[in-house]
């Protein structure tokens, strides 16, 4: 799997950092109205606009938990839907509890990371930071008033109208968060796994059953031995991109200057590295999906990251012994 990137890759899940690094630049895209808040009202900051365009600009933000949250929760689910969360209660006696009781030896805590107090912990391989909109606040959000009818569908109880209302602001539709997620010392199962995740989430924020439907694309992979770009600066050099544009932007017009963004940046970044995008992105995306869209190749491919897990976890001490603490 992945044949022509397998120097980039570790053979098994390293126990110290290894100095390879996979960087999924996204495109995060709100195909619905989506609340991204922490207590009451939008999240935002306060950013220059552009790298050469020194005014400042309020834009709406994701904080980095509620890019991770929903995506580990996909994977996780799917991990439950396959058995492996059954296999691993019924041979090791473990059981995985998000937030609560991890059980250190599954895919998602291997790769996500763990802490559970003295008891040890796991450092996250993905690293992931706050995305900014591309656009300003200004033209990114609207606020709704929101009612509560009661069971007969009107606002009315008895002969006295209720005032049952309240506002939230919303990010509108088409509203772009640029976003890097980097995956340390990757396997070509871990990988996947990080991939399949970006691929199928498709809610975050709050009242998800409701909005905040999102859609992840993948406009590049950077292959390197470091860090690269930070989520601030991609968006900022997409803003200078297109500044003779106004928003809302054309959809092929932001891939465009999403790629030629990566481009630029990377000259000023001083690592070793191999950018894959355009023709030979999409066929990597497409061996992707060669494991990733059939039933059996998929339950093949997430035994073997099983096993790799399991294997990882055996070799720290989480599996067969006390794992120290810190480690």
């Amino acid at each position: 799997m992945f044949a022509a990137y397998r120097k980039h890759f570790q053979e098994a899940i390293p126990q110290v950092p290894g100095g390879k690094y996979a960087h999924f630049v996204v495109l995060r895209k709100t195909d619905s109205y989506a609340v991204f808040k922490t207590d009451g009202e939008l999240n935002v900051a306060r950013v220059q606009a552009g790298l050469k365009n020194a005014n400042r600009v309020t834009r709406p933000i994701i904080f980095k938990r509620k890019q991770t949250t929903p995506e580990r929760l996909v994977g996780r689910e799917l991990l439950r839907h396959y058995g492996i969360y059954e296999v691993i209660q019924q041979e090791h006696n473990l059981e995985c509890k998000y937030n609560e009781a991890p059980c250190g030896v599954c895919p998602d805590c291997v790769i996500y990371g763990y802490a559970i107090g003295d008891s040890g912990s796991e450092k996250s391989k993905v690293y992931i930071d706050t995305a900014y909109a591309l656009t300003p606040y200004e033209v990114s959000h609207q606020t709704f008033t929101l009612n509560a009818p009661y069971e007969d569908g009107t606002m009315t109880r008895g002969t006295t109208t209720t005032n049952r209302f309240s506002e939230q602001d919303h990010v509108i539709p088409e509203v772009y968060f640029p976003s890097v997620v980097t995956l340390r010392d990757p396997t070509s199962n871990t990988f996947l796994y990080v991939l399949n995740n970006l691929l199928r989430t498709k809610r975050y924020g709050a009242q998800t059953t409701r909005t905040g439907q999102v859609h992840n694309e993948i406009v590049a992979v950077v292959f390197a031995d470091g860090e690269i770009f930070s989520n601030l600066r991609l968006t900022q050099k997409m803003y200078d991109l297109l500044a003779d544009v106004d928003p809302p932007y054309p959809h092929e017009v932001v891939r465009e200057k999403s790629e030629k963004a990566v481009e630029e940046l990377m000259k000023d970044e001083l690592v070793i590295h191999k950018l894959v995008m355009g023709d030979v992105l999409n066929e990597l995306m497409k061996e992707a999906y060669t494991q990733l869209n059939q039933e059996e190749t998929f339950k093949k491919w997430l035994q073997q990251l099983v096993d790799e897990s399991l294997n990882y976890a055996e070799r720290v001490g989480v599996l067969g012994g006390k794992k120290e603490k810190g480690k």
